[in-house]
């Protein structure tokens, strides 16, 4: 009798430790799921403040009317006359600033550097208007390239040829 009370009191403590475990697996799940739901909001908010970001940015510049129809020194308006937008799905400000960044490198090389170039016009834009900026710089090459919408521009400078485009950055779900 004594033995089946000692059982029983056995079975009794492992449940209560069973039931105990069960609820601090189950708040810990439920954290968790709320951690993971505001993540998520925020992944889904943080885009939306890039965009409208970019988007003043864009307004700013289109205002100041930068390099293309604005009070540029002759310099400048030479250069402008090298470039030929060969293709382009981008804000006219955009082009302008990748003009400009292009121009400016330009002037710092007594020869072309390619990947000097493309690495400038990169950073450029992965600091201005977002990661995921991709930035192809040569006297002859091929591509096929899928952009985010807004975000493709190929032209020219002499015979110096540039790729800049973006592609979507998604985040990663756990």
């Amino acid at each position: 009798m004594r033995e089946k009370e000692e059982k029983k009191k056995r079975v009794d403590a492992a449940s209560e430790e069973l039931e105990r475990r069960s609820k601090y697996l189950s708040s810990l799940i439920e954290r968790t799921k709320i951690k993971a739901e505001s993540d998520q909001e925020e992944a889904t908010k943080e885009p939306r403040k890039r965009k409208e970001k970019e988007k003043e940015k864009v307004k700013e510049e289109d205002r100041r009317g930068e390099l293309v129809g604005g009070e540029g020194d002759e310099g400048e308006k030479e250069f402008m006359k090298k470039i030929r937008v060969r293709a382009a799905d981008m804000a006219p400000a955009l082009q302008r600033r990748a003009f400009r960044c292009a121009r400016e490198v330009f002037d710092t090389m007594p020869k072309l550097e390619s990947k000097r170039l493309a690495l400038a016009l990169k950073k450029e834009f992965d600091t201005a208007y977002g990661p995921a900026w991709h930035c192809i710089v040569g006297t002859s090459f091929g591509s096929y390239v899928t952009h985010s919408l807004g975000g493709f521009l190929y032209f020219s400078i002499d015979k110096v040829y540039i790729l800049l485009f973006r592609t979507a950055v998604e985040p990663l779900a756990h």
